[in-house]
């Protein structure tokens, strides 16, 4: 038996206790000399359910464990309720001293009572109308998460601005701070619980939605469902106000990102549980930044190289994102590994695009490079549909990285356009239309051409400043261009920026706010 108690509560570390790959509930007052049992075929018992009801407000969770003493031959079985996001609830540990049978009896006969369902059939685990749903958790397919004996930094040849980022990028408490802004109850899921595969049955649920929207004519009762089996499959913490009745297309779209940043955290999670006892006594910097597979480069401040990125960033700031000013800190140099052989060279039009995203995505960017969203997402969630967005102006892309103490990083990737298939208005889109290898969306503004520079690999850089097209049948504010497939982009550089000002309020393109920082 293997158990771990991490010391760093910020640099990929858990505050619970781990044992045989689960977690003893906090709340069980023997949590420290007890594991949660196993059985011969390898199946541990224990067990979240949750229901969530739009009409009736419940937004509850039910938690079985049937625990072993680390030492004696006594079990204990815990249980614990409550409401989600509330100090509403209790918890209860009885002692079965050596009958095993009688706490695997009673464990039974509460979750067939909560759920309708048979304890020995969960593999086949049928969501009853009006009994409590089951949450699927992977903490028993789960390693814990590594406690380095080093302090980061302290080892590192990494240079310092390198170090800064890595730091950043696998920070757990900033991980944690992203699902409490998300509404996630952190104390009942916390980071890494959720599997890949609940996460994507929370995508159908809203591909559900979005069907229901299509037909026009759905019934409250459809809507009513879905709504209640998505809060049940992702607990969010509405404290004790209703869960929204998810029937709208901004519902939709917002639900959709939340589990599109769900899945870049468990990417995230899933690279720092992979850390070996020999690496122990590395230092953390090292350890997490090899396993990147990417090779970061600081730029020369001196150079033309990142005096033109720096010129680009100027000139393209959107004038209706005058709330905030951007200033670079440093720029990276990434090379991923294999990446340059991958892409798709053979497509012509090549541009440097802007892409911004959450600072704790970055560990997924750099060692799996920008995915499209997978099979079981909504299209609706998305302006143009599944795919990889870029802009040509800085403070479009600015608008998605969901600065952290007013900073942020923003890519640029250079990307394969070859012919786009040009759009006046948003819609979704499959794929391009025939011998098209690109979507662009039409923006009112945008960067002039007449100041566009080509490098010498035929690159083009459109760093114009902003200008507008006079055309009165565009809808868009700013050019969208989307990449439908992968491997038409090559992450170039990282920019590390300062974001100085305040974001007053959300505009038509953007999706949320900036921190105040002094200048």
């Amino acid at each position: 038996m293997t158990c771990s108690r991490c010391a760093d509560a910020s640099f990929g570390i858990q505050r619970q206790i781990i044992k045989n790959g689960t977690v003893v509930d906090i709340e069980c007052p023997l949590h420290e000399v007890v594991h949660v049992w196993k059985d011969e075929n390898d199946k541990l018992w224990e067990t979240t359910l949750g229901k969530a009801d739009f009409q009736t407000g419940v937004n509850s969770f039910y938690k079985l464990q049937l625990l072993k003493h680390d030492v004696k031959q006594n079990y204990y079985l815990f249980r614990s309720w409550g409401r989600v996001g509330t100090d509403i609830g209790g918890s209860k540990t009885d002692k079965y001293y050596g009958n095993l049978g009688g706490a695997k009896m009673t464990f039974e006969k509460l979750f067939n009572e909560k759920t309708a369902n048979n304890w020995g059939d969960i593999e086949n685990f049928k969501k009853v109308p009006g009994k409590m749903s089951l949450i699927e958790t992977h903490y028993g397919n789960s390693k814990e998460l590594q406690t380095f004996v080093v302090k980061p930094g302290s080892l590192s040849k990494l240079p310092e601005s390198i170090q800064q980022i890595i730091q950043m990028i696998f920070d757990v408490n900033v991980m944690n701070d992203v699902l409490e802004s998300l509404e996630i109850d952190t104390d009942k899921m916390p980071l890494g619980v959720l599997s890949i595969r609940h996460i994507k049955n929370a995508y159908k649920i809203l591909t559900e939605l979005q069907k229901l929207m299509e037909v026009g004519n759905a019934r409250y009762e459809d809507y009513l469902d879905a709504t209640n089996r998505f809060f049940t499959l992702i607990p969010h913490n509405f404290g004790m106000n209703k869960p929204p009745l998810l029937n709208s297309k901004k519902l939709l779209i917002d639900k959709t990102k939340l589990l599109d940043d769900l899945l870049e955290l468990q990417v995230t999670y899933s690279i720092l549980k992979t850390d070996d006892e020999v690496d122990r006594m590395r230092d953390p910097l090292d350890v997490h930044y090899e396993k990147l597979h990417a090779q970061l480069e600081v730029l020369d401040k001196q150079s033309v190289e990142y005096k033109r990125i720096l010129q680009y960033a100027a000139n393209t700031h959107a004038p209706t994102h005058d709330q905030y000013k951007l200033k670079i800190i440093d720029i990276i140099r990434v090379k991923r590994k294999g990446e340059s052989e991958r892409f798709k060279k053979n497509i012509p039009n090549h541009y440097l695009l802007w892409h911004g995203s959450r600072i704790t995505n970055y560990a997924g960017i750099l060692s799996q490079g920008l995915r499209v969203a997978p099979p079981e997402a909504p299209t609706t969630g998305y302006m143009f549909g599944k795919g990889i967005y870029f802009a040509d102006l800085v403070s479009k892309s600015a608008n998605y990285c969901y600065a952290l103490n007013a900073e942020g990083f923003i890519l640029l990737c250079e990307v394969a356009l070859g012919e786009m298939q040009e759009e006046i208005n948003a819609k979704s889109i499959m794929k391009p239309d025939k011998g098209k290898h690109s979507v662009k969306g039409l923006g009112q503004t945008i960067p002039d051409p007449d100041e566009y520079f080509v490098t010498e690999d035929g690159v083009t850089i459109p760093m114009g400043k902003p200008i507008d097209t006079k055309r009165q049948d565009l809808t868009l504010l700013y050019n969208e261009f989307v990449l439908i497939y992968h491997l038409q982009e090559y992450l170039r550089h990282i920019s590390r920026k300062n974001f100085l000002g305040i974001f007053l309020h959300p505009l038509s393109d953007v999706c949320f706010s900036l921190w105040t920082v002094n200048e």
